[in-house]
């Protein structure tokens, strides 16, 4: 009997009970699902988000593997009692709704469809002819797997399209940059930037002052990544200036947004709930159980955290 523990949310637990306990069926899984365990020890796996009721992991000694329901970890691997290994979640339900967010939004920036939706009635604004795909490149920063995802989908559609990551990668689709030279060039040529990078020391506050101000003069920034990675008071600025024509946020350093953030009374920002990319219990489910299985099969485990560079 394999012993899993349930440390998400009520809700969630109510999404994906099912659908983890047909996975288990289907793989042959011989598992005991719960909420609780009398004994720590017991527990042979955790399905583990940070806004769950557990905190300190330091009692569950014999566990295998944390399996986190989400796509970023910088809330557990600063947990300084977790001592057993990481997985994080990667799934395409996630990468899916994410590519539906960033290219509905990168269309909506690029149409500036946002002026004939603000149009005072009987306002006729035929000359505001829309570009053509070719003529706006888009930057992504952030190639991994939702990263990859979006921008794959971009270059598709006909967008000139630039990808940045710490690390150098190769993209058959687009131009793959890395690196500060790197990140300079995207900064310097985008007309919109799309953030989708982890949130660690190194990127957060990546961009500040200095990087908005070398963006070309009216570019626009997509946000559903990690709010700490843009300096808010840069970005409100840089907005009121019109160095930045305008924004759409999906995350923030304060979630729920506080009802007298500023971004909430500016015209040229577009708040979003943190809705860019929810897990799907369903697509979840199966990340989940695949693991677990190859835990116990002796397998290597799928998108194990490098707890040095935090994702």
């Amino acid at each position: 009997m394999i012993n899993v523990l349930w440390a998400g949310t009520e809700r969630n637990w109510s999404l994906f009970e099912p659908d983890l306990k047909a996975g288990f069926q289907r793989a042959g899984l011989d598992v005991d699902l719960r909420t609780a365990f009398a004994d720590p020890a017991q527990v042979d796996y955790l399905i583990f988000s940070p806004d769950g009721p557990l905190s300190d992991l330091s009692a569950f000694e014999n566990v295998k593997l944390v399996q986190s329901t989400w796509a970023g970890v910088e809330a557990i691997v600063t947990n300084k009692t977790l001592t057993q290994p990481l997985a994080r979640m990667v799934d395409h339900g996630l990468s899916e709704g994410m590519r539906d967010y960033v290219v509905g939004n990168v269309m909506r920036h690029h149409l500036n469809t946002d002026r004939f939706a603000t149009a005072k009635p009987g306002e006729w604004l035929s000359d505001l002819c829309p570009p053509l795909a070719r003529d706006t490149t888009v930057g992504f920063l952030g190639l991994g797997a939702l990263g990859l995802a979006c921008a794959n989908t971009i270059a598709y559609l006909g967008f000139n399209t630039l990808g940045w990551s710490r690390r150098e990668k190769s993209v058959a689709t687009f131009q793959c940059l890395h690196g500060d030279a790197g990140l300079q060039q995207v900064l310097k040529q985008a007309d919109i930037v799309v953030t989708l990078l982890p949130l660690t020391t190194d990127t957060e506050n990546l961009l500040n002052a200095d990087a908005l101000s070398k963006m070309k003069r009216g570019a626009s920034i997509i946000n559903p990544g990690r709010g700490p990675l843009i300096d808010d008071d840069a970005l409100i600025s840089a907005l009121k200036s019109g160095q930045i024509s305008q924004a759409t946020l999906d995350v923030f350093r304060t979630e729920p947004l506080p009802a007298d953030h500023p971004y909430w009374q500016m015209p040229n920002v577009l708040v979003t709930p943190h809705v860019a990319a929810d897990t799907r219990a369903k697509t979840a489910s199966q990340v989940v159980v695949e693991n677990i299985r190859r835990s116990e099969a002796g397998d290597p485990v799928l998108y194990l955290v490098d707890r040095t560079s935090g994702y």
